[in-house]
């Protein structure tokens, strides 16, 4: 998060006082599961759903305040040493740009730290081109 909440701000209706001005950024990072469940995921489901929430909640308590608050939708795989460890042929499998890069990743995190408060985005999907869904 850049920037930083003042102190006695809380997360309740009328945390902030009138008088403060804050600025930053926070960023949620969720998955398709937000949006949809599957089977033999509900757990996994409802937490992400919950987190969305929770950022929509956010976003328009502290969007107010010059707080800028987004959930980002991760749909796939990121290319890394995790996936790697876990599936040594994920890269073949998926094909050319399967996975998410993780430098693309964080220009898009970026992008939504730096968006004009004109323009907020709240919610930002990614996935690689050939994810289904």
């Amino acid at each position: 998060m850049a920037g930083r909440l003042p102190r006695g701000a809380s997360s309740s209706a009328g945390g902030y006082p009138p008088h403060v001005a804050a600025y930053g950024t926070i960023i949620y990072s969720g998955a398709s599961g937000a949006l949809r469940g599957r089977a033999a995921f509900a757990a996994f489901a409802a937490a992400k759903a919950g987190l969305r929430m929770v950022s929509q909640s956010f976003a328009r308590e502290f969007g107010p305040h010059g707080i800028h608050v987004a959930h980002v939708i991760i749909d796939g795989s990121i290319e890394g040493d995790k996936i790697f460890s876990k599936i040594p042929d994920i890269k073949q499998q998926k094909g050319p740009d399967g996975l998410l890069d993780p430098n693309v990743i964080a220009d898009s995190y970026w992008y939504l730290h730096t968006q004009h408060r004109s323009a907020w985005s709240q919610e930002l999907d990614m996935r690689p081109y050939a994810e289904t869904f």
